[in-house]
């Protein structure tokens, strides 16, 4: 019945079908980026900040004949070549002579001995490459998976912490209660940007410390919801026949109040999932959150800001866009299901 009423909503499904093709990618990865290396960070300084769909010839050189994991496809692989940019190339008596490209107005005549390990290959940077010559589109793509990552990380913490101290604050009340909202309050008045500060300031900049600290800020609006919700539930005539019948708290609270308050949880959860993706942007364009070279799209907009007033604006444009379309999706995806498990509203 939710996924009849959720599919006649068309913005709910419009936020569905963005938010499925984001997780595609994520979960993809490396299986279907142009630059397939660690946090796509094959870097070629000759050709940074060049526009979309910028086409260049290269000498690619195998440095190494190591072999790749197994699970390269959510890792990605090692560095085992390089690429030289040219403009052109002949070879001659065993030597491969080429005008190695520097930049748009300058090149240099070198030569290298022919060898199995050089190949000449052309690519296409369908995105442009950034500040540091890497692929965009690549670098996009990866990102896709730290902040759908953050996002489901601190929804789990929250949930996690709000849920439990919610629901025991909200059945057991009395001084339960009154501990739990002092220590609801507390959190409460302290601003979000501070705490996440002293969180990662005391946990270390990180990966996986920036998701613990941002979910460990965002509980309080789950206790409050979920405290509220089972003060209501408690009153009704079917957790007082449960009661009645010698149910165990434990069995009341679990199997009859909770189930039937997850419709508000699942809104409140994907507000807290665009929220953490958010934070964790503005984390990383301030350089406390993820760091370089893992391709935060925050740190994306960092590294490449200035380019804004210059020849390539799309470098900082293109991961906020990439944000502001993945936390409209959730959003939309959130209102939906909000409409969706409205009891009232069931005809």
């Amino acid at each position: 019945m939710v996924w009849r009423r959720f599919r006649r909503n068309p913005t709910a499904m419009f936020g569905a079908v963005v938010l499925l093709f984001f997780i595609v990618i994520a979960i993809l990865g490396y299986t279907i980026t142009p630059d397939k290396t660690r946090n796509a960070n094959l870097q070629v300084v000759e050709i940074q900040a060049m526009p979309p769909g910028y086409s260049q010839m290269f000498l690619k050189i195998m440095n190494n004949d190591l072999p790749q994991s197994w699970y390269w496809p959510v890792t990605g692989k090692h560095f085992s070549y390089r690429l030289i940019p040219i403009n052109s190339y002949d070879i001659k008596n065993g030597q491969i002579i080429f005008q190695r490209y520097v930049d748009a107005d300058t090149s240099i005549l070198q030569t290298l001995p022919e060898s199995g390990n050089i190949t000449i290959i052309k690519k296409k940077y369908l995105l442009g490459t950034d500040g540091f010559g890497r692929d965009m589109l690549s670098r996009l793509m990866i990102g896709t998976r730290i902040s759908l990552s953050v996002g489901l990380i601190a929804v789990f913490i929250s949930l996690l912490l709000g849920i439990l101290l919610g629901a025991i604050a909200g059945y057991y009340r009395g001084r339960i209660d009154a501990v739990v909202m002092w220590f609801i309050n507390v959190t409460w008045s302290i601003p979000t940007l501070l705490l996440v500060f002293a969180l990662t300031l005391a946990l270390g900049k990180g990966f996986w410390q920036i998701f613990i600290a941002v979910g460990l800020t965002m509980w309080v609006n789950v206790a409050r919801l979920v405290r509220g919700q089972v003060m209501a539930i408690s009153e009704l005539e079917f957790i007082q026949a449960s009661r009645v019948l010698g149910f165990g708290n434990a069995r009341i609270l679990f199997r009859h109040i909770l189930p039937n308050i997850t419709g508000p949880i699942m809104v409140m959860a994907t507000a807290n999932f665009a929220a953490a993706i958010i934070i964790e942007a503005g984390l990383s364009f301030l350089g406390i959150g993820v760091q370089p070279p893992a391709p935060s799209w925050g740190l994306m907009i960092k590294e490449n800001y200035n380019f804004i007033i210059t020849h390539n604006p799309l470098l900082a444009l293109l991961p906020g866009i990439a944000i502001m379309l993945l936390v409209l999706s959730v959003n939309l995806v959130g209102n939906g299901l909000r409409d969706a498990m409205d009891v009232r509203d069931i005809k």
